[in-house]
């Protein structure tokens, strides 16, 4: 249980779903995190847990659609600790903004500019923001790992959600080209693509597990995946078992799109 020791790890999203189980099982193997959220009180409470286990863990808050809240994250990180090793960005929006913003989960046809913006800079403009802030600390401390959390709807068509699986793609594809100029600097730069899995994100149309008949149709392993399992798989990407790994997208989804 420490194959980060030593390391400080930046998490984003870390108040709910993967983000938090990031938070946990990061600061379990030993590193130092510092967890980002708009909802604070939620990363403080996991930060409280992790502390009460006996790990190291400090809360930020922060809009990371803003420049000055991203830059801020990154000055926390160092004032704290010293130093960034790690960076997983697992803050974004997804299926569960719709039940607050009407139309943002739309198909293009019907999605207004304003939501499409919206999703653009909640998905991708964030992360681009985090790597941007985060490459001049990895590069002086000799190198790091950024992990990007995406989506397999970035990988393959949908019938909705187009701003959505539009930002998803281009976190892969970002995270491919960032591999390639930032290699010279030790940067590993990862990416995960979860399928379903159950966080708040997507918990008003979990109910299509309950047939079984459509949770197959949905997935081989009949089920959707939990937080910790996507956190495992961040795990490998930002530590040293991974240190070939760069430019890689790691898909975990129970065989979604492996059946077509």
């Amino acid at each position: 249980m420490a194959r980060l020791e030593g390391k400080v790890a930046i998490v984003t999203g870390a108040g709910s779903g993967i983000g938090r189980a990031c938070l946990e099982l990061f600061a379990a193997e030993g590193a130092k995190v510092v967890g980002a959220s708009r909802t604070v009180s939620k990363v403080e409470e996991a930060v409280a847990e992790v502390r009460a286990r006996g790990g190291q863990a400090i809360a930020v808050k922060a809009d990371l659609t803003k420049e000055e809240d991203v830059d801020a994250v990154v000055k926390a990180a160092l004032a704290e600790y010293g130093k960034i090793d790690i960076m997983v960005h697992a803050a974004g929006v997804g299926y569960s903004l719709k039940d607050t913003v009407a139309g943002s989960m739309d198909p293009v046809g019907t999605t207004s500019l304003e939501n499409w913006r919206m999703v653009m800079s909640a998905n991708l403009e964030s992360c681009f923001l985090m790597g941007r802030a985060v490459i001049p600390a990895m590069t002086k401390n000799g190198g790091g790992a950024i992990v990007n959390v995406a989506s397999i709807l970035g990988l393959i068509g949908n019938a909705d959600a187009h701003a959505y699986t539009a930002t998803k793609g281009a976190v892969i594809n970002l995270t491919r080209s960032m591999c390639v100029t930032y290699a010279k600097d030790n940067i590993r730069v990862n990416c995960v693509a979860p399928g379903w899995i159950d966080t708040p994100m997507i918990a008003s149309v979990m109910y299509v597990f309950d047939d079984d008949k459509t949770a197959g149709q949905i997935s081989p392993m009949k089920r959707a995946g939990t937080p910790m399992e996507i956190a495992y798989s961040c795990l490998f990407l930002a530590s040293d078992e991974s240190s070939f790994c760069t430019g890689s997208i790691l898909v975990a989804d129970g065989g979604t799109i492996a059946q077509g």
